[in-house]
């Protein structure tokens, strides 16, 4: 699955692609691979408080709500994993709201 990312500045925007290549759910939380300008595995999944995204090869991992969300969610995710690889992750998200039992 392709999908678009786009990161909006003051001055101009910038657009990119990513792509799902692996969609797995475990019942309790989704594995997550995404191919972008980097490589990244994403686990996500509901909590008590809404929900969460733990991206182990990088250490980092968040609250987030729901995946339709793309605002939040890339503003959390930015705050952990930089401008690009937060704002693919929510892209990813969002893109995949639909197939996600949430």
């Amino acid at each position: 699955m392709v999908f678009e990312c786009i990161n909006k500045g003051q001055r101009r925007s910038e657009k990119w692609t990513g792509k799902i290549t692996g969609f797995k759910s475990y019942g309790t939380h989704y594995e997550i691979q995404i191919e972008s300008r980097s490589g990244i595995t994403v686990l996500f999944g509901k909590t008590s408080r809404g929900a969460f995204a733990c991206m182990p090869d990088f250490g980092a991992g968040c609250h987030l709500v729901n995946p339709r969300d793309h605002f939040w969610n890339s503003e959390k995710l930015t705050s952990v994993l930089g401008k690009v690889d937060g704002i693919t992750v929510a892209s990813a998200l969002n893109h995949l709201a639909d197939k996600l039992d949430y």
